[in-house]
């Protein structure tokens, strides 16, 4: 098992910055690799970023190349998201989540609301 504890989120001005940060405890030696999800109310949940936890490799949603930059400490079993320039339509609860395997996410933490007043 794998525990995901999310901070840094908060109410922020379009064109600001916020980092969140997800913490992963528990058997953390079996991940593959950890990524982002942010979902709206009424909407689907959709992928943000994710990292390869070995090796590093990146990979992001169209929506947030260039603005978003996902980072790891493997000390520190703590994956980052850096959010610069957002906009209002960034507005959602952001989700960390890890998985095991190149399949669906085993596991996911409890998420952490992100505000982007216009």
């Amino acid at each position: 098992q794998v525990q995901l504890v999310e901070s840094g989120g908060g109410l922020v001005q379009a064109g600001g910055s916020l980092r969140l940060s997800c913490v992963a405890s528990g058997r953390t030696s079996s991940m593959y690799d950890m990524g982002w999800f942010r979902q709206v109310p009424g909407k689907e949940r959709e992928f943000v970023a994710r990292i390869r936890w070995s090796g590093g490799s990146t990979y992001y949603a169209d929506s947030v190349k260039g603005r978003f930059t996902i980072s790891r400490d493997n000390a520190k079993n703590t994956v980052y998201l850096q959010m610069n320039s957002l906009e209002p339509e960034d507005t959602a609860v952001y989700y960390c989540a890890a998985r095991t395997g190149d399949y669906g996410y085993d596991y996911w933490g409890r998420g952490t609301q992100v505000t982007v007043s216009s």
